[in-house]
């Protein structure tokens, strides 16, 4: 299975603006949709996807594993309990969040489990997020680089992650970028404003554009019509070589998600 470039994050949406992001999306054409267990969302995600009406088989819906449930004896309950919230008998792909904290539940046994929930149907296909190399390394030794669907990393013109994306490319593993507008930072930069009049196109276009071209995955989020509609042009719009190579020399290593207590010891 592949990781649809281009869909929708609900990261920090809550409640009845969720419902409405998710709504306006789906009726927009969007039909990938991300959450996870602590966004605390996704009984609002799944209400918004029922009440869309569209087929099940038309969606891709991504949930990901919080840290307390990585344990073998609570990730497959915790993942059920996320279905019965999302309304639906499985999950497109199941990631784990967040490695566990000075590895408490090792790689060894969430991977195992989270591989079990795939047997069962739980999920399609499985992966992992916030991962570095060696913690990769360790769930490819684990469950097999196959059965890695995708690494979802912090990834924006600013943060380029290029030693994981590396790897993991040579590895086989996909990876989808979150924090791609870098919480809109980027959106203000003079280089991507002026490729951006190049192309009569939007800043987060632009981006967006960048990402999917380099082959990742992307899930913008947003509350407004306009904007939702807006970020899917990306998907129409190439950027040429000069501004793949413009946009390269923005990355200054600048992360903006490492929560302390919960990062790895970041490549």
């Amino acid at each position: 299975m592949t990781i649809p470039a281009f869909g929708l994050g609900t990261f920090r949406l809550k409640n009845d603006i969720v419902i409405a992001s998710v709504k306006t999306a789906l009726e927009l054409g969007y039909r990938t949709i991300d959450t996870a267990q602590i966004y605390d969302n996704e009984a609002a995600v799944g209400q918004a996807i029922e009440e869309s009406a569209i087929p099940r088989t038309e969606l891709f819906i991504t949930t990901k594993i919080w840290i307390e449930n990585l344990s073998k004896e609570k990730l497959i309950p915790s993942l059920k309990d996320s279905l019965r919230k999302l309304r639906t008998d499985y999950v497109d792909l199941a990631l784990i969040h967040w490695p566990s904290p000075a590895d408490t539940v090792p790689v060894e046994e969430f991977m195992q489990a989270l591989l079990e929930a795939k047997k069962e149907g739980l999920t399609r296909e499985i992966g992992v997020s916030n991962f570095t190399i060696p913690l990769m390394e360790r769930a490819i030794a684990s469950v097999g680089a196959e059965n890695i669907a995708t690494n979802q990393v912090e990834l924006s013109p600013f943060l380029q992650n290029r030693k994981v994306v590396d790897w993991a490319k040579e590895h086989g593993i996909h990876i989808t970028s979150y924090m791609t507008l870098a919480y809109g930072k980027a959106l203000k930069d003079a280089v991507i404003m002026r490729i951006a009049d190049k192309y009569n196109a939007t800043a987060a276009q632009v981006i967006l554009a960048w990402a999917i071209g380099e082959g990742y995955a992307v899930i913008p989020s947003s509350t407004k019509r306009e904007n939702l509609a807006s970020n899917m042009l990306a998907l129409d719009l190439k950027l040429d070589d000069e501004d793949k190579k413009a946009i390269a020399k923005l990355e200054c290593n600048d992360r903006l998600v490492s929560p302390e207590g919960l990062a790895p010891d970041w490549d």
